[in-house]
């Protein structure tokens, strides 16, 4: 049975959520007026993934669980199960149970590695799976529950899930299941479940990667071993990498800091950089009142990630 991910509903806009929560934890407007805003398009589509785009680079992450992705996934091993329940935050699982749901006739749908087949064991292997599934009939039709006959059935046989995972933790999952050295099963599933996403929200499906992709950590954290065996290992560098910087660093084989920069630092009022009492403000567009000027213009965020 193939593999299937069907992306069954979502957030009803996951790029207005992000940008409403984002822009309330950095805007003096509240959170009904920021929402007014965007009803009337005075805060553009573009304007709103700008803005999203930008407190993503700063690593403020928390508004991301405000999204929720709702799939339905079918023809998976339970080899693969045990693996996708360890994600147990910010996701909810419901599994085809073996207790309730009894194979008729015995019969099991199971999946058979691609290794296996090219090893030339596919042949026996389903020759065991017809007699432990005889064997379960036989069992079940005298007498024996369903939940006892399931001791029979191997990590091979297939279940289904239907899951609600949030923004956050889909990330996290395909930051591990994306990898080349994850299960061939799992980076399947998480491949399906990116490129479901990919057709309706390309803007947000761009940071699903696995952990060493340019929108991710940007480095492999694996051992140096798997990081030269790895298809596209040359692409990011290996953390030794950097601990190879960090020491140079260390043992001062950069430029030290000159006197000038520490006048820079010191002359620097607050740690959230903000504009000049003094400076020219922008003109506000010819379209906007100049009582209404300051609410319309999006605020700019300050540049740090303390989030609070």
């Amino acid at each position: 049975m193939a593999i299937n991910v069907r992306l069954l509903d979502h957030s009803s806009d996951p790029i207005r959520s992000l940008y409403l929560a984002y822009r309330t934890a950095y805007s003096s407007l509240t959170p009904q007026r920021i929402a007014d805003q965007i009803e009337s398009e005075k805060i553009t589509r573009q304007q709103m993934l700008d803005f999203i785009e930008k407190r993503l680079e700063t690593g403020h992450a928390s508004p991301l669980e405000q999204v929720w992705f709702e799939f339905a996934i079918s023809g998976v091993s339970r080899a693969f199960s045990h693996q996708f329940v360890r994600h147990h935050i910010g996701i909810s699982f419901e599994q085809q149970s073996q207790r309730y749901v009894a194979f008729k006739k015995g019969e099991f749908p199971y999946t058979i590695p691609d290794t296996v087949r090219d090893a030339g064991f596919a042949e026996k292997m389903e020759r065991a799976f017809e007699q432990l599934g005889e064997l379960y009939q036989e069992m079940v039709e005298s007498g024996v529950p369903a939940e006892d006959a399931r001791f029979l059935i191997p990590n091979a046989a297939n279940t289904n899930f239907k899951i609600v995972v949030n923004f956050l933790e889909l990330l996290h999952i395909c930051d591990l299941r994306l990898c080349t050295r994850a299960q061939w099963e799992f980076r399947q599933v998480a491949s399906q479940m990116r490129a479901q996403i990919n057709r309706t929200f390309p803007e947000l499906a761009k940071y699903i990667q696995p952990k060493c992709g340019d929108k991710r950590w940007g480095y492999c954290d694996e051992s140096v071993e798997d990081w030269q065996k790895c298809p596209i290992g040359k692409k990011r560098p290996h953390k030794k990498h950097l601990f190879e910087l960090f020491d140079a660093y260390r043992k001062g084989e950069v430029a030290p800091l000159a006197e000038a920069d520490f006048k820079i630092i010191e002359e620097i009022g607050s740690s959230v950089v903000t504009p000049a009492l003094n400076a020219p403000k922008p003109s506000p567009p010819p379209h906007l009142t100049s009582s209404t000027a300051t609410l319309e213009a999006p605020e700019e965020p300050p540049s740090t990630r303390d989030e609070g």
